[in-house]
């Protein structure tokens, strides 16, 4: 698939669980700067409104091409980490809505 494409992530995340949440999700992003196709992310942090989930990433790529190399170089870095997102989750009572976006043509 060409054009650019975007990896939007949603999160639901207990208070308690914030600090240790933005260290892993600031690591994650690290691995992906360091990625060929990368464009750019944001971090985005709920500050007003209705909607249950408080942190948004949002990561853009030059294509959808990249994106088995990327979870490669992600998975390979939790673990060489030592990190296990499913058990932080779990543990911290965070919930996650994950998918992947292209823009819409005019």
């Amino acid at each position: 698939m060409s054009g650019t494409f975007y990896r939007v992530d949603k999160f639901v995340v207990p208070a308690a669980a914030r600090e240790e949440f933005l260290v892993n999700v600031m690591r994650t992003h690290k691995v992906l700067e360091a990625q060929d196709g990368f464009i750019g992310h944001e971090v985005l942090e709920q500050i007003a409104g209705p909607g249950e989930f408080n942190f948004v990433t949002i990561a853009r790529w030059e294509s959808a091409d990249v994106v088995e190399r990327v979870k490669a170089a992600v998975a390979t870095a939790q673990r060489a980490a030592n990190f296990d997102p499913q058990e932080m989750f779990a543990r911290l009572g965070i919930r996650a809505d994950i998918a992947s976006y292209k823009p819409v043509a005019a």
